[in-house]
């Protein structure tokens, strides 16, 4: 990864992903928010079932697209975080919830959240 790219995934927040389509096998892109907790790079949304989770954990691999402080289109995986403790120290570390980190919404955000972790294949 050069240095333009390590610097965008540094300070933007959001980027475009391209996952397979876990039925169709067709490219998927759509425009996500990530966010940088302890040297990680997490993507994660509001509870619910979302089709770019089921598409990555059918197929883990799929491209980040730098599209604010730079361009680029980024080859990684993507590693399902299930671990309920583990979720909540992100949840927190990130202030993901709204910025109302209370225990019933964290909770909440734990228990149906999906989120994965980015694993740039240059790392």
């Amino acid at each position: 990864m050069d240095r333009r790219s390590r610097a965008a995934l540094a300070r933007d927040k959001i980027i475009d992903i391209t996952t397979i389509g876990r039925r169709s096998g067709r490219p998927r892109r759509i425009e996500i928010w990530f966010h940088r907790v302890q040297g990680r790079y997490i993507i994660t949304g509001t509870p619910g079932t979302r089709d770019w989770y089921a598409n990555l954990v059918a197929n883990p691999r799929f491209t980040v697209h730098l599209k604010e402080s730079a361009r680029a289109d980024l080859p990684a995986t993507a590693a399902a975080i299930t671990d309920p403790d583990e979720k909540r120290r992100i949840l927190l570390a990130a202030k993901t919830v709204w910025q109302q980190p209370d225990e019933r919404t964290v909770d909440t955000w734990v228990r149906g959240s999906p989120m994965v972790e980015i694993l740039f294949d240059d790392r």
